[in-house]
């Protein structure tokens, strides 16, 4: 379960200040994965953050009864001066796994040969999401939170990263934000719309996807009045 009570958050920009998240009250039962949609700059990936604790609300608290991941597939999970097999032990460490359990899974799982001791600052962007997807999956967390990374790789990386994340997704739940609609088909099974700093439930994931499309097709200044 993840509750959001009274959440808001605000960033100021070019002088003014932009509410993305407004006064948000909901409750997220367990035992679903959810997909995030939202048009760009609705503030998907601030929520993500703020769900993971590394961003903190203007007001407001979120409540979970299970663990959460850091959201893979953003910036900061890592530190660009270590090396893949460094990170790995260090966030063993942070979340209290064996170390070198977690260190030999990723570097099995990543298929970065030598570059699994190099510093992250020479990898690329695919790199350093193969890399952040298996220090996650490494990890078995209650809720995973996703964020644009299941494409990460060539084709046999991302069927073994759809078979993990499928098995576990058996026993734990996650919340995902992805452009490709057919993935999100793939691995959700309910979702959040969010819109001008509101949070909407969808029972139905077809439903959803059918609202947000209807939103990104509306000019930006009646976004805000659309009823779904």
């Amino acid at each position: 379960m993840i509750r959001f009570e009274n959440l808001t958050k605000s960033f100021e920009v070019n002088g003014q200040r932009k509410v993305v998240i407004d006064n948000l009250t909901l409750t997220v039962a367990t035992g679903r994965s959810l997909a995030l949609l939202g048009r760009n700059g609705a503030g998907k990936s601030t929520l993500m953050s703020i769900i993971a604790g590394n961003m903190r609300p203007d007001s407001g608290r979120i409540l979970c009864d299970g663990t959460i991941s850091w959201p893979i597939g953003q910036a900061g999970s890592t530190h660009p001066n270590m090396t893949g097999a460094q990170n790995a032990r260090f966030i063993a460490r942070v979340y209290g796994v064996d170390t070198e359990e977690l260190v030999d899974f990723v570097e099995d799982f990543a298929q970065l040969g030598p570059h699994f001791h190099m510093p992250l600052r020479t990898y690329s962007s695919g790199m350093k999401a193969r890399l952040s997807f298996g220090l996650s999956l490494g990890i078995k967390f209650d809720t995973y939170l996703i964020d644009e990374v299941t494409a990460a790789g060539d084709a046999s990386f991302r069927t073994r990263s759809a078979a993990l994340f499928h098995e576990r997704m058996s026993t734990s739940d996650a919340i995902m934000v992805n452009h490709n609609l057919g993935e999100l088909k793939e691995f959700c099974d309910a979702a959040l719309i969010l819109e001008h700093g509101k949070l909407q439930y969808f029972e139905d994931l077809d439903e959803a996807i059918e609202v947000h499309k209807r939103n990104m097709a509306l000019p930006a200044s009646r976004r805000g009045r659309a009823k779904g």
